[in-house]
């Protein structure tokens, strides 16, 4: 989707979502949802039991688990009127038009999808994606074939302070783009595990800003030397294999924009909140990237008779100093994302936080960890789409 696209449904997503339940409210035929879900193997990630909860024309009609009370404690939070330990018999015998396919990890992601797309359904599901390029190929020409929408919960992509940054931004507030800075949480999971899980959040929201990426460089180390392919690990969660416990990789953009992703927990103090640092021309402005987003933009701030100094304000406007839009909850990210996506279903569109924007931000993290392994510069799109760090 072309940016000014973007920007068009983005700033009418919120009047669509609301026509809609209004339309619900007044008698539309109601639509039927289920959850996917399981216990002890990515439980029900971020809030993703509850998409469903308090929807004008949406019922209910049940939720999957295969441990007994995880699936009694998802059916009573999803006011679910049936609960199934096998998620495809619940798919069968329900025929749900929406699935909410809602484990953090990634070991059922591609099986689950499938078999709710197989069914019918529109799916909502966690990031990340996939665990491969080749699964999440094979999902977006499944949704293709049988004409479903996929949305995926990169909440900070609709969040009003991001599409607030991004109008300033095309309005001139700091000149021309011409470097984005990203770095990761770089807690315990610094490196690979770091950018797996939450930098799919940043690269989605560095192409929302940049584009596309040309190609990768990058260096990850291992108790600071170079990686090799000995260092390969499985992640403390199940989310796929990882390397590195520091990463630092650069990737070329169109306009001769460059962005630097850095993840490494020496770096945590001195770096701060988990963040993208947007570099114009003429000034520079913050996201500070929770689901639930905040912008800054650096201002010049007389504070001392001796002259001006430095300070982060908050960037705001009347899209963002609402309760509604201040609220930090997953319960109100999610939501943005899942008026989106009904919205999008509705006008048979793509969601603007949609399946192939989330395969992107997959190809940017393997596109890390093939060029931290080879050294080398790796052109995307990748041309392999297995695991680099596979087999």
């Amino acid at each position: 989707m072309k940016r000014r696209e973007f920007l068009h449904q983005a700033g009418g997503f919120a009047a669509m979502a609301l026509a809609a339940r209004a339309a619900a409210a007044e008698g539309a035929p109601v639509l039927k949802a289920a959850i996917i879900g399981h216990t002890g193997r990515g439980n029900f990630g971020h809030g993703l039991d509850v998409i469903f909860n308090d929807r004008p024309g949406i019922e209910v009609v049940a939720a999957a688990d295969p441990d007994p009370a995880g699936r009694a404690r998802a059916q009573k939070a999803a006011r679910a009127a049936r609960a199934y330990a096998d998620y495809r018999e619940m798919l069968e015998k329900e025929k749900p038009q929406l699935v909410s396919v809602a484990p953090r990890l990634t070991d059922q992601r591609h099986a689950m999808v499938s078999a709710a797309l197989a069914a019918g359904a529109h799916v909502y599901c966690e990031k990340p994606f996939m665990r491969t390029l080749a699964e999440a190929d094979d999902i977006l020409s499944q949704a293709a074939r049988v004409r479903r929408k996929i949305a995926v919960a990169h909440q900070g992509r609709v969040s009003p302070a991001t599409l607030l940054l991004k109008r300033r931004l095309d309005e001139g507030l700091i000149g021309d783009l011409i470097e984005i800075r990203a770095h990761g949480k770089q807690d315990r999971r610094a490196g690979g595990e770091d950018m797996v899980v939450l930098g799919t959040h940043q690269f989605d929201l560095v192409r929302f800003i940049a584009g596309d990426p040309l190609w990768c460089t990058a260096r990850i180390l291992q108790r600071g030397r170079e990686v090799r392919r000995a260092d390969i690990r499985a992640a403390t969660e199940d989310i796929g294999p990882v390397i590195g416990d520091e990463i630092e990789a650069m990737f070329a953009f169109p306009l001769g924009v460059n962005v630097h992703y850095t993840s490494r927990a020496r770096n945590a103090a001195a770096a701060g909140p988990w963040a993208i640092e947007v570099i114009g021309t003429k000034g520079r402005m913050r996201l500070l990237c929770d689901p639930h987003t905040q912008a800054l933009v650096m201002r010049e701030s007389p504070l001392s008779s001796t002259g001006q100094t430095r300070e982060w304000l908050p960037l705001t406007d009347e899209t963002t100093d609402t309760p509604t839009a201040r609220d930090a909850s997953f319960a109100a990210a999610n939501g943005r994302v899942v008026d989106d996506w009904l919205a999008a279903i509705a006008a048979n569109r793509e969601p603007v936080c949609n399946g192939h924007a989330a395969m992107c931000s997959l190809e940017m993290i393997h596109a890390v960890f093939t060029a931290g392994l080879s050294g080398g510069r790796v052109a995307i799109p990748l041309a392999s789409r297995a695991h680099p760090l596979a087999g």
